[in-house]
């Protein structure tokens, strides 16, 4: 197998070689933070972003907790979201998953969702439960594969976590018929006893080449440092495929007010996920939005014109969650009212 292609020439950050962190985050009037954190399952490594209009850590609307998609991390192109939800009054927190980025774990290798998203929400929680945040309300946010893991972190929250809501943003929640893990290969990788979980030899179905429609942007995506570029691997697919049927089967258990987005012509996550979820989940307050035409990555890869009209949907939504429940989002959410999806 011929090893994966090298990087194209990057940047030093994805907004260019320069101004510095600081300089550049202060330029839009934020303060940011980089840490790592030691979850149960293996060490994290975590972004925070605050206004810096906040007098203190909880001067803010509410606390936002993210996470990106399959192969990249918190510290590219998914900062664009991150930083967008920081300049409309929120805190925001982000953790490169296990397997990803500056995290823990073997590259591109998620053999276990529940140790991938208990890892994740052992750092929200221990975020969203500290005195400058436990009178706020607080959100999931997951893009992709990000949004199966939020959603699972969802689903695995103790009934205490209190969450005023969740963002999905083109969620894995159904593969498309091209884009399903072969039912035969990883029969015959499992007859290996394990031995072949990590092996990079699932068929490479070009996922950034079909999740970004700017060229100009998909550049920049594919120039990540951290970015993983190897094939899938055997356990990945099948973990993927094994958490994507349970999920849909807990559909019915999602009681929280949910917002989720998805473009129509998305090669990579189907829209008819986003579509399940909102007619099986219990929740009175759910929104769903299908953008016709657009992509996989609707911040990141569409043009500036249709990501302003995704982020201006996502802050008249969490915006209006903040108004209705306030702090008391968690006992609240369930007097929401559900709204009709949106085309």
């Amino acid at each position: 197998m011929a090893p994966p292609p090298p990087p194209p020439t990057a940047t030093k950050y994805f907004w260019g070689d320069s101004p510095e962190p600081d300089e550049y985050y202060a330029s839009l009037g934020l303060r940011h933070a980089e840490a790592y954190f030691q979850s149960p399952c293996g060490r994290l490594f975590t972004h925070s972003f605050h206004p810096l209009s906040a007098a203190s850590d909880g001067d803010v609307k509410g606390v936002v907790f993210m996470s990106h998609g399959y192969g990249s991390d918190s510290s590219w192109m998914f900062q664009n979201i991150a930083i967008s939800y920081a300049r409309w009054g929120y805190a925001v927190f982000c953790a490169d998953l296990l397997g990803h980025g500056r995290s823990d774990g073997v590259r591109g290798y998620l053999g276990d969702t529940e140790a991938v998203a208990r890892a994740a929400l052992s750092f929200f929680l221990s975020v969203r439960r500290s005195g400058a945040y436990a009178s706020l309300p607080a959100f999931l946010f997951g893009e992709s594969m990000g949004g199966a893991t939020t959603l699972l972190a969802y689903l695995r929250s103790p009934p205490d976590a209190g969450w005023a809501g969740i963002i999905l943003s083109a969620p894995l929640l159904v593969f498309p018929d091209d884009m399903y893990p072969s039912r035969v290969r990883l029969f015959l990788y499992g007859l290996l006893f394990g031995l072949a979980d990590t092996w990079a030899v699932m068929p490479d179905k070009r996922m950034v080449g079909r999740s970004i429609r700017d060229p100009a942007k998909l550049r920049v995506i594919a120039s990540n440092p951290r970015l993983y570029r190897g094939s899938p691997r055997v356990g990945t697919m099948r973990e993927l495929a094994r958490v994507t049927a349970l999920l849909r089967e807990s559909f019915g258990e999602v009681a929280a007010p949910f917002l989720v987005v998805h473009g129509t012509d998305d090669g990579v996550t189907s829209p008819e996920g986003s579509r399940m979820l909102y007619e099986r989940a219990a929740s009175e307050d759910k929104s769903l939005i299908l953008y016709d035409g657009m992509y996989h990555s609707l911040i990141q890869g569409e043009s500036d014109e249709n990501r302003d009209r995704v982020l201006a949907d996502m802050r008249a939504w969490i915006d209006e969650r903040v108004r209705r429940y306030g702090a008391g989002a968690g006992a609240a959410a369930a007097d929401g009212h559900a709204e009709a999806p949106a085309a």
